[in-house]
């Protein structure tokens, strides 16, 4: 695996990258975001922080349980996740609304929520595979799937849901791009994992 390391690096700093790109396109399509997001969105409403900052409190939440139930998902990839994820998406988002006007039309708004739901599954997929450290937050679903007799994908779905469900209870804005990654991202990152990031890690990764 030695030899493959400097292959699983490059594929998990890709993923975290599309991953910030992935949640900037949610949060421009205006379509409600991603529950992973909505959910310190509707947090960072009620308390006196940054989106950013939010991210990083909620995480570090996350970052308990990953710690108590599953410290073997912790690497290097869990920390540059959880510490540069929430600038990276703000990054994104001043970069494209400062060269593009946001349409205001639902079909392209539509059109860009699928991209989101694409390239955040991609993102997800490449970094898990990369097993150098899950997320926090991603690091939920993964426990949960080695712990009970469920299909990660369904796993992957009740942790979105219930993301969701909690930005709903905080007022935070639940549109047809929360539900449909709430329902929606667990199979399409495993499509991923087999048919792209297993193959750019050089071996077939278990991921639950």
């Amino acid at each position: 695996m030695k030899n493959q390391m400097p292959r699983r690096l490059l594929v998990m700093c890709g993923g975290i990258l599309l991953m910030g790109l992935g949640i900037a396109l949610f949060k421009l399509s205006l379509m409600g975001n991603d529950p992973a997001t909505a959910l310190p969105i509707a947090v960072s409403d009620r308390i006196p922080l940054s989106f950013a900052g939010t991210m990083l409190f909620v995480n570090g939440l996350w970052f308990v349980l990953e710690l108590l139930f599953g410290r073997h998902y912790i690497g290097i990839g869990t920390f540059v996740n959880w510490l540069g994820l929430g600038y990276l998406t703000t990054a994104y988002t001043d970069l494209i609304t400062a060269h593009w006007s946001i349409p205001e039309g639902f079909l392209p708004r539509l059109l860009i929520m699928c991209a989101g739901v694409l390239v955040l599954s991609l993102a997800a997929s490449l970094y898990q595979t990369a097993d150098l450290g899950i997320s926090p937050y991603d690091s939920l679903s993964l426990m949960l799937s080695r712990r009970f007799p469920v299909p990660y994908f369904w796993c992957r779905i009740f942790t979105d849901s219930a993301c969701t469900v909690g930005a709903f209870a905080l007022g935070g804005i639940i549109g047809p791009g929360t539900l449909v990654c709430s329902l929606g991202l667990g199979p399409f990152i495993s499509f991923f994992n087999v048919h792209v990031s297993q193959k750019l890690c050089g071996a077939r990764k278990e991921t639950g």
